[in-house]
């Protein structure tokens, strides 16, 4: 009975890891100019989408998230993954978000006056027309287009080889569905904050805009620096395991107040020159 507990409380625990990872990987810069791209294209003509373009678009992006996990739950008997992809991601995602946040935070500073500073994203560019989406299903591809990439792949198999080792698809699926539901929290935040942005001042939005690439960049700098230590210092691995949770919500709680405080500025300066 009491291993019963235990075990309950380790998947609960897990459960609850999952959705905080997922509520991290929608503040991803990809996902935030993505979702600012597709909600701005369509706030003239379809002011109703544009308002849910981060939930369908994290919809379809957890939708590829569930496919990996669950299909590498059903191979894990029959593959097993090399020793050397799990370093290799780990300086491959700690390589990005260095380079992520240096170019927000110069997004932040670098921003023409009364110009606002745009998210910048590694697909940004290359899938700029992808953000023409005009429907929720548009939309949703668009979300399942950018999760093909290592970071959302690598996420993915995690929780998988994770379920797997514990009790099976069930637990992989509970992971998964976990992981997404913070991400449609984040992505469907985002959404809105970004649809009644444009509704505000051009002064509004550039400030807001300013403030949001500064944190944004922050973060990813912050987040860089949690993987080189857990890569390069054996005795963080154990502590910063112990707080993971905490270190999910730390980031979660900067991004978010850097949303805040890019309205409350924003609003008080706007009133200010009126």
């Amino acid at each position: 009975m009491n291993t019963l507990v235990n075990t309950s409380q380790g998947l609960l625990g897990m459960i609850a890891v999952a959705f905080m990872l997922g509520l991290r990987h929608g503040f991803d810069a990809d996902h935030l100019a993505a979702i600012d791209g597709l909600a701005r294209f369509n706030a003239t003509d379809r002011p109703s989408l544009a308002k849910r373009t981060g939930f369908w678009f994290s919809v379809g992006h957890g939708a590829i998230v569930m496919i990996v996990a669950s299909s590498v739950c059903l191979l894990a008997s029959t593959w097993a993954a090399p020793p050397w992809l799990e370093p290799f991601g780990a300086w491959v995602s700690i390589s990005v978000l260095t380079l992520l946040g240096v170019a927000n935070l110069a997004a932040a500073v670098q921003a023409p006056a009364g110009v606002k500073a745009v998210p910048v994203a590694l697909r940004g560019g290359l899938f700029k027309r992808l953000l023409h989406a005009k429907g929720r299903w548009p939309i949703m591809g668009v979300g399942a287009l950018f999760a093909v990439s290592f970071d959302t792949f690598s996420q993915a198999a995690l929780m998988a080889v994770t379920g797997t080792a514990l009790q099976g698809l069930p637990v992989v699926i509970a992971l998964a569905s976990a992981f997404v539901a913070g991400m449609i929290t984040t992505d469907g935040i985002n959404g809105l904050w970004v649809a009644r942005l444009l509704r505000r001042t051009d002064y509004t939005g550039v400030s807001a805009s300013r403030i949001m690439c500064a944190g944004l960049g922050c973060v990813s700098l912050g987040t860089a620096l949690l993987g080189i230590c857990n890569r390069v210092s054996p005795a963080f691995i154990s502590w910063g395991e112990k707080h993971e949770a905490e270190f999910g919500w730390i980031i979660v709680s900067v991004t978010l107040a850097s949303f805040l405080l890019a309205l409350a500025f924003a609003s008080d300066k706007a009133r200010c020159r009126s």
